[in-house]
């Protein structure tokens, strides 16, 4: 079953766009938002409206594809881990690691958005001054009452799944897949079987669909930062300045101290080492902005270089294309809380304890391709009422940001392949002095 999806994912390999037209698009995006600001237009027609117009065009193509790829990458993940019976321990401890790493991601992004406090900084009044926008975002929040566990819990279990999922209530779809993966590994062989196959279509069609619509995504972001910068100016960005820098210092605490300390205290290795022989890999996750495109010399590095057998790099390393993407989750949570201190709003105990537990879930869903994280984030805007256009905000900065998450995404599941290969005594690990 593994080894057919790591072939499923090779097949689906599309041309990607390259990073340069996106880099293009955000110059153009700024200079042209800028120039001709909310008021300028032709024959009785704004600019403005004609970049909102696209981009609301572009947030809607990804906002398409959010119920059916969340729910079939959720329901085909957990399914898969429950049909292979011969996983059994060596499953559990895989999912066990992936679990605890990508949490401990999202907490440290989490730490730091808090301590930083990118979007406190200006730019939320110029936001909050458009039309009520503003009074409608608070009130949407204000509605939700997550002030208790019991409140949380209610909508968690939807009474009707069709209308949570007409409705966009990511939280009920999170926990009717989640439900529904486990209770497939439950029934007759066939009609598993047979359910299994439907569902791993479904998610195989929308990533076909994924992406298709990124290959108009220099477009949408042209469209998407032309929006903010002819209503906010060059304003944004310091606050879009600072948010860049928040998500590379959470990003390189998680890699650089938190998955060594994890290394060395549980797996017992050297984690210098660990970095050498991944190096490859890492350099091509960078290159590539993608975790599927990266397989085969991940599995290489890991294997050959990092010195874990094929049994376990076979099964731990495409498992975390769909189980472990640490940076993504990590991303998503800075994302979302950035959004929220943009617009003025206090986020509660609860709700950032809500958009811990949506990252840690939806991190399961991220297609893993260029942007993909970027669905993953609307997925969190929409549980928590702030608008999807506001990945505007920051899409200017997401194609560098999405190069260094993937990398970290990559360095992640290769720490866990060599943690759970040291915890079934395997000896030769990171023993090579040279590489």
């Amino acid at each position: 079953m593994l080894k057919g999806q790591i072939g499923t994912m090779r097949n689906m390999k599309q041309k990607k766009v390259s990073p340069w037209w996106v880099f293009l698009a955000i110059g153009l995006g700024v200079v042209s938002g800028s120039l001709t600001g909310t008021k300028t237009g032709l024959f009785g027609i704004t600019f403005y409206s004609i970049y909102d117009l696209f981009g609301t065009l572009f947030i809607k193509s990804l906002t398409l594809i959010i119920v059916p790829l969340v729910s079939a990458s959720i329901i085909t993940g957990i399914a898969r881990i429950g049909s292979e019976g011969k996983m059994g321990r060596l499953g559990l401890k895989t999912f066990g690691f992936y679990i605890s790493t990508t949490f401990l991601a999202v907490l440290t992004g989490l730490a730091f958005v808090n301590l930083i406090n990118p979007g406190s900084d200006g730019l939320s009044q110029e936001l909050s001054a458009k039309a009520g926008e503003f009074a409608h975002i608070q009130q949407q929040l204000s509605s939700q009452k997550l002030n208790t566990i019991s409140d949380l819990l209610l909508q968690i279990v939807p009474s009707n799944i069709l209308h949570a999922m007409a409705e966009g209530q990511m939280l009920a779809l999170i926990f009717f897949s989640l439900l529904f993966g486990y209770a497939i590994t439950k029934i007759e062989s066939h009609n598993s079987a047979t359910l299994r196959s439907f569902w791993q279509g479904i998610f195989q069609t929308m990533i076909h669909i994924t992406h298709m619509i990124m290959k108009v995504l220099p477009f949408g972001v042209f469209f998407l930062v032309a929006k903010v910068f002819a209503t906010t100016g060059f304003e944004s960005l310091k606050s879009l300045l600072i948010f860049f820098i928040t998500v590379i210092l959470a990003l390189s605490f998680f890699t650089f101290i938190v998955m060594p300390i994890i290394l060395k205290l549980v797996g017992r290795v050297n984690p210098l080492r660990h970095f050498k022989a991944m190096a490859p890999a890492l350099v091509t996750a960078f290159s590539t902005s993608s975790s599927t495109a990266t397989l085969p010399i991940t599995l290489d590095c890991v294997e050959k270089r990092a010195g874990v057998s094929n049994r376990i790099s076979s099964l731990v390393i495409p498992l975390g294309l769909s189980l472990n993407l640490a940076g993504s989750a990590l991303y998503e949570c800075v994302a979302a809380m950035f959004v929220a201190q943009v617009y003025g709003i206090e986020i509660s105990f609860m709700t950032q304890f809500l958009v811990v537990f949506l990252a840690l879930i939806t991190s399961l869903g991220v297609a893993g391709i260029p942007a993909g994280s970027l669905v993953a984030v609307i997925v969190i805007l929409k549980a928590l009422g702030l608008p999807e256009e506001s990945i505007g905000l920051f899409i200017a900065v997401d194609r560098l940001l999405d190069m260094c998450r993937t990398t970290v995404n990559v360095f992640s599941d290769s720490c866990c392949a060599v943690l759970v290969a040291r915890t079934e005594g395997e000896k030769e690990i990171l023993t090579k002095t040279k590489y």
